[in-house]
């Protein structure tokens, strides 16, 4: 029995796959298909797989990076975190080996029909979506220990699955969709970067070179607010070369959440840092369904 008792084992995978960070999986499926639906593209059914496959993978990377992090030891009982199930004993090595082939065959097979409407191109998407979740901690060169996490998660969850989900509709890619994806992976990309900040001593004892072990807590603060503002600038880009109407500044309407976030980067230590990691999330979803809705209207 673990230090925590006995708990369901349904919930102990609900823990493993961390809830709390799925907007980053949702948020870029719903602004992509926001961008399809004003080019008059939008494709409900492609919109819902592709949300499908982008949950699986989020919770296939989150069950690898679990494995991966008590593994190599960069999860122990020191951690400031919140609970992860293979350091507390929640679920076993061979549990969770299962767990992560299961979710990404998962994903990989409903992402087929969508290959099968969008071509090689989605393939592509779809296989590097999967290889970079499981090399985000495993393999010779894990990205998440030589400072590529940032990059990775700005990426595939930015980038790639903004424009992914526009393609699957659209089956082109267009400036468009690509200046949306910025916001949506810069400020999931800040969920990453209070996580490393929080963890700078104990990722160096470890052996894990995030960025911020690298170059620091004032570079890492400079990161998260240059993150920040590169999001409250692309409504501006939109709204003076594509011709949308003033909602699509609807997302500075998380302006005092933005301003509440910067004071607690820099007031917050330790454990502290979670309640700030909890609403930077909860940032990126509202900020978002703004700016989807922005983009709509």
């Amino acid at each position: 029995m673990n230090k925590y008792g006995e708990i369901n084992k349904f919930k102990c995978w609900l823990i493993a796959a961390r809830l709390k960070t799925l907007p980053a999986a949702i948020v870029p499926v719903i602004v992509g298909s926001a961008v399809a639906a004003n080019d008059n593209k939008f494709i409900l059914l492609y919109a819902l797989i592709a949300l499908f496959c982008s949950l699986l993978i989020q919770i296939g990377t989150n069950f690898s990076n679990d494995y991966y992090d008590f593994v190599k030891g960069a999860d122990n009982e020191k951690r400031k975190g919140p609970l992860r199930v293979m350091v507390n004993g929640l679920i076993s090595v061979k549990e969770m080996k299962i767990g992560i082939a299961l979710v990404f065959i998962t994903a990989f097979t409903a992402g087929l029909f969508l290959v099968y409407t969008g071509g090689l191109v989605v393939l592509a998407i779809g296989v590097a979506s999967i290889l970079a979740g499981l090399a985000y901690t495993a393999g010779p060169f894990p990205l998440a220990y030589n400072g590529l996490g940032d990059v990775f998660v700005f990426m595939f969850f930015g980038i790639v699955g903004t424009m992914g989900t526009y393609f699957v509709q659209a089956h082109e890619f267009t400036l468009l969709p690509f200046l949306s994806s910025i916001p949506v992976g810069a400020l999931i990309t800040n969920i990453l970067v209070v996580n490393n900040y929080r963890d700078i001593e104990e990722d160096r004892a470890a052996g894990k070179f995030t960025l911020a072990v690298i170059l620091g807590k004032t570079f890492t603060k400079f990161q998260y607010i240059l993150l920040l503002l590169v999001s409250f600038v692309i409504p501006l880009v939109l709204y003076f070369n594509f011709n949308f109407k003033l909602w699509i500044f609807l997302p500075y309407l998380t302006l005092p959440m933005a301003i509440t976030l910067i004071k607690m980067l820099y007031n917050f230590n330790g454990k502290e840092l979670n309640k700030m990691l909890e609403l930077t999330a909860q940032f990126s979803a509202i900020f978002g369904l703004l700016f989807s809705v922005g983009i709509l209207i």
